[in-house]
């Protein structure tokens, strides 16, 4: 097997479909389908078992991948750690942000690495539907989400920001117009659905109005690109977050306070397991200069 071939085989024995590894990969099916064939040639026996309906490991598969994978993982490690010393950082801190206000954290993020010059930040954005995915994957170090966070594995750090609840609309929707509209009011609209996390969305989206009536849970959407065109549409209303407003203005789209809706806290949040000096010391910088409010 050469690196290559090593990949293909690993992605194939992650994705289990000849097309997404493909996809993934940006090669061809054909192309695929020949590196198996002769990896399982070079080794003497099948490693997936294939009918037109599903793609399965054979045992000894199973066992190539868990020998293969920890192998691959070492090869990236050095690579990365090459790039790093080309740069001149000796260490990595990836945060996840699900709001999308990065500029308004920049100076918290750029204290941090004025005190830490041999440290890689990178920040990307994870979305809110699969909030502590990237965190239990090891994808991130680090993760921005709002409170609360009630997870027997995560510590939650310091509040970085503060802000309110508003509500997102079709432009075109009667509540459009309102200078505030209530909790009350979502008893008679439609909600956007999608957060499987329950006690999570409900701090954003309640069930039931304050006098008790059922909050509908209507069309789902797991990222913000998805729950556009459903809101333009006026298919449903959310609740969102205030930075909404200033981050994501779209003519199509309204947003209003909820008056009554309680502020959003926004905390880091890191596995208690993967601790470290450098989440620490994030997590002190935020601690020092306080939360932001809006």
């Amino acid at each position: 097997m050469d690196l290559r071939d090593i990949e293909i085989f690993l992605t194939l024995a992650e994705e289990l479909h000849f097309g997404r590894t493909a996809e993934r990969l940006h090669l061809t099916q054909a192309r695929i389908s020949q590196s198996i064939k002769k990896q399982e040639r070079a080794i003497g026996t099948v490693l997936f078992e294939r009918t037109s309906r599903r793609v399965a490991l054979t045992e000894i598969g199973r066992q190539l991948y868990t020998d293969l994978k920890p192998v691959q993982r070492s090869l990236d490690e050095c690579l990365e750690r090459a790039k790093l010393a080309a740069r001149g950082k000796a260490r990595v801190l990836r945060v996840g942000l699900i709001p999308h206000n990065l500029l308004e954290f920049r100076t918290r993020f750029d204290t941090f690495t004025h005190r830490h010059p041999d440290v890689d930040l990178r920040i990307g954005h994870i979305e809110f539907g699969d909030p502590l995915g990237p965190l239990r994957r090891d994808e991130v170090d680090i993760a921005l989400l709002w409170l609360p966070v009630r997870e027997a594995d995560l510590t939650v750090g310091p509040v970085m920001f503060t802000e309110p609840v508003m509500l997102a609309m079709s432009a075109t929707h009667r509540l459009a117009t309102r200078e505030s509209v209530s909790l009350e009011d979502l008893g008679d609209e439609v909600t956007v659905g999608g957060i499987t996390l329950e006690y999570w969305r409900e701090a954003l989206v309640p069930t039931h109005t304050p006098n008790g009536r059922l909050i509908e849970i209507g069309p789902t959407a797991t990222t913000w690109a998805d729950m556009v065109p459903i809101l333009s549409n006026g298919e449903a209303v959310s609740p969102v977050h205030g930075h909404a407003a200033r981050y994501a203005s779209r003519p199509d789209l309204a947003y209003v306070p909820i008056q009554d809706a309680p502020r959003t806290q926004w905390a880091l949040v890191w596995r208690t397991a993967t601790e470290s000096d450098l989440i620490l010391d994030l997590s002190r910088t935020v601690q020092e200069m306080g939360p932001l409010a809006h």
